[in-house]
């Protein structure tokens, strides 16, 4: 009951409006750039630098900054990798075996440096969907806008220092001390990013989809939960909040009487543009409270700026979102659920009460 409880609800604010307009702003500059330099369809790059403005939101400015940089080192990495397999011309298996491995390694990263939103799922989203969209630029081109963007977001999240100016001297991120356990749980959930987006594309190439990494991305969703009920919770919110989004995607790119691109004929571009920044805002007003929630907007800011990168039949695009999703979500709660630490021995199990009584 608590699970069904928690489908539906949304927890208070809690300054979430000011991590929004940081984010949206992040994206929407470099947007506007390109936009202005009649270069739409490379918004895919800059907007996955911006996510870099997602991280660190509760931290002080200074730390903020250093959570910032790691971050934006594993955009920047995806960014380059799939953009290179894009190049080079890389895909279906060779893009699957490579981005689980890189899923696991993001893994790693991501649990030793205690990066917020949890795991690498947005490191290896940017790398599956630039590999899937043809590269219209040099790779070190598309590498500089990302790296742009990324750098322009750490400026708008430190940028209340200068109106503060409050610098604590010695602050560090509260990161555990490493110990054998928190390693080998480290190791076995990287495991299980191996294994689920692995598997997620394996189905994804397996349908005939040409957007394999959409299942690979809603594989590794589930795994970033705390525990098993959070993982389970995500990877259904992934789910409904996929199918709401992909509605309002459908109003958008479908003609009819709702589509605002019907009244702006030959504005099609601009019109994208300012809904993929407008749909940010609500994305991170809500990414911290409801993920839900969060994916009925961030599902529109993917699928349009890919339109904008790569034009594709709409009804083939939201389709293939769909079950892409499903099945990704589906994999990543099998692999949740199926791979777990292995419980205590019975020795174990008998001798921790002891230690327990010898120390009271």
């Amino acid at each position: 009951m608590a699970l069904a409880r928690a489908l539906h609800t949304v927890p208070p604010a809690s300054n979430d409006h000011l991590a929004a307009v940081r984010v949206a702003l992040s994206v929407a500059v470099p947007a506007l750039v390109l936009l202005a330099v009649g270069r739409p369809d490379l918004i895919i790059y800059a907007v996955f630098g911006a996510l870099t403005g997602m991280y660190g939101r509760a931290e002080s400015h200074q730390l903020r900054l250093k959570h910032q940089a790691q971050a934006a080192a594993v955009l920047v990495t995806g960014v380059s990798v799939g953009t290179f397999l894009s190049v080079a011309q890389i895909h279906s298996w060779g893009l699957v075996a490579i981005e689980a491995l890189l899923a696991g390694v993001g893994s790693l990263f991501a649990d030793k440096v205690r990066l917020k939103p949890n795991g690498p799922f947005f490191g290896i989203f940017a790398l599956g969907a630039c590999a899937s969209v043809p590269a219209q630029i040099p790779l070190l081109a598309a590498v500089l806008i990302c790296a742009a963007s990324a750098a322009f977001s750490m400026v708008v999240g430190f940028a209340g220092w200068l109106r503060y100016r409050v610098w604590e001297r010695g602050a560090v991120r509260d990161i555990p001390a490493s110990s054998a356990e928190l390693r080998r749980g480290a190791v076995l959930h990287a495991v299980r990013y191996v294994l689920a987006v692995g598997a997620g594309g394996a189905c994804g190439v397996l349908t005939g989809s040409g957007h394999p990494h959409w299942a690979m991305a809603a594989a590794a969703v589930p795994l970033a939960g705390a525990d098993m009920p959070s993982r389970l919770l995500r990877g259904i919110h992934r789910i409904a909040g996929t199918f709401l989004g992909l509605v309002i995607v459908a109003v958008v790119l479908y003609p009819g009487p709702l589509s605002p691109l019907q009244y702006f004929p030959g504005q099609t571009d601009l019109i994208l543009v300012l809904l993929v920044i407008g749909f940010q805002f609500p994305t991170e007003l809500f990414m911290a409270r409801h993920y839900g929630w969060a994916m009925v907007f961030f599902t529109p800011v993917i699928l349009l700026m890919t339109q904008l990168a790569a034009p594709a039949d709409p009804g083939v695009l939201v389709v293939e979102r769909g079950v892409e999703t499903f099945v990704g979500a589906v994999v990543g709660i099998a692999v949740a659920v199926l791979v777990q630490k292995r419980p205590p021995t019975l020795r174990a199990r008998i001798a921790s009460p002891r230690r327990g009584a010898d120390q009271t």
